[in-house]
């Protein structure tokens, strides 16, 4: 619901489906992240998008859990994901001093994308998860709890945050609004 919330907000016009012929039709697709990698794909699965979502050639948004089904592994629940990132989800080390899941503000830097126009250095986003990607080829914004990581990635028209974008303030917005514009 947040990200139906953070839509209306920029005045964008939405339809939330899991309809393969509206998904394949839609100007532009948002993935969303709720739950976990396991069940979370499972849906996808018995839905057949699982077949569909790689083939998508329109902009394509995933956050939280949704940027992490894009990868192609999680060891969250030992779940084979989307592949769209040729990139294993990795589960936080137990760290002196850091409590997992990673859960309020942080900041993002190494900004490399058009989905950050706008944006500054640094600038705080929202966080809740326990599972983080490696920095990559497709790493387009880096964070740093526990180890440095991906923030975000792309590849081609895919495009995924770690972070909850939804709930991430005036910087959120304008991830969003930058997306609309793709």
């Amino acid at each position: 619901m947040s990200v139906i919330y953070a839509l209306e907000r920029i005045g964008a016009s939405y339809e939330y489906t899991d309809d393969p012929e509206k998904i394949i039709q839609a100007q532009r697709i948002i993935f969303p992240g709720v739950g976990e990698a396991g069940s979370a794909m499972k849906s996808i699965i018995e839905s057949g998008l699982d077949q569909l979502i790689p083939t998508l050639k329109q902009p394509f948004l995933g956050t939280c859990v949704g940027m992490q089904l894009l990868c192609r592994y999680s060891e969250e629940s030992n779940t084979k994901c989307l592949g769209v990132f040729e990139l294993d989800v990795l589960k936080f080390p137990k760290t002196p001093g850091f409590k997992i899941p990673q859960t309020g503000w942080n900041d993002i830097f190494e900004l490399k994308s058009e989905l950050f126009s706008g944006l500054k250095e640094n600038d705080f986003v929202y966080y809740n998860h326990g599972y983080y990607a490696p920095v990559s080829k497709y790493s387009i914004a880096k964070t740093d709890y526990v180890l440095e990581y991906s923030a975000a990635l792309q590849k081609d028209n895919f495009y995924a945050c770690q972070f909850h974008s939804e709930i991430s303030g005036k910087v959120g917005q304008k991830i969003f609004e930058n997306f609309i514009k793709l």
